[in-house]
């Protein structure tokens, strides 16, 4: 079986136990997380933070970015432009954001868009990922090319549940700097 094809079984089963998770244990789970995440010293040193907006099956990053927020930090969220492109766009309130691709929350047209290098702290989302760091996600590749082009702390948060430590790594996947999980910051 080939590097694509183990990651697209492991997407399947990840989907299939993520399905099974119970409610209250996403929501304490991602709780926790989001604690862990606001509570690192990356974050608190950050001025500019990139994080993404979590879908209904993703962790909730809202109480991340709103922490950011009162603490006075810039947001940026993510855009998709094209198949495997995305830039990173300031938002200030819940109402720049709209539904874009795939019915994910993304920044409104106009909004300041931010370069890769002047974000110093970054959220990154995931399927499953390991204890190195290397994350298993949709498959679009959207984060491991943007991360290439950026050069801060990033940490990848996963539900406890879900890591896997057999994330099969293909040559152009990117180690996140760190994982959070409801646990533990690795």
């Amino acid at each position: 079986m080939s590097l694509r094809e183990e990651k697209k079984e492991l997407r399947r089963h990840i989907k299939q136990l993520a399905a099974t998770l119970s409610p209250e244990y996403c929501c304490l789970a991602d709780r926790e997380i989001a604690k862990r995440v606001v509570n690192s010293e990356t974050f608190k040193n950050a001025n500019i933070v990139f994080c993404f907006v979590g879908t209904e099956r993703e962790i909730d990053t809202w109480p991340i970015i709103e922490a950011a927020w009162q603490q006075g930090k810039l947001v940026g969220v993510p855009k998709c432009l094209s198949m495997g492109h995305m830039e990173v766009y300031r938002i200030d309130k819940h109402s720049d954001l709209e539904p874009g691709f795939h019915g994910i929350l993304e920044p409104k047209e106009g909004l300041p868009l931010f370069e890769p290098q002047e974000i110093e702290f970054a959220v990154l989302p995931c399927l499953s990922c390991n204890k190195e760091g290397y994350r298993l996600g949709y498959g679009g590749g959207f984060y491991d090319r943007y991360l290439e082009r950026m050069d801060c702390p990033n940490v990848v948060i996963c539900r406890g549940k879900l890591m896997s430590e057999e994330i099969p790594i293909e040559i152009f996947d990117k180690k996140a700097d760190a994982v959070i999980t409801e646990n533990a910051l690795l």
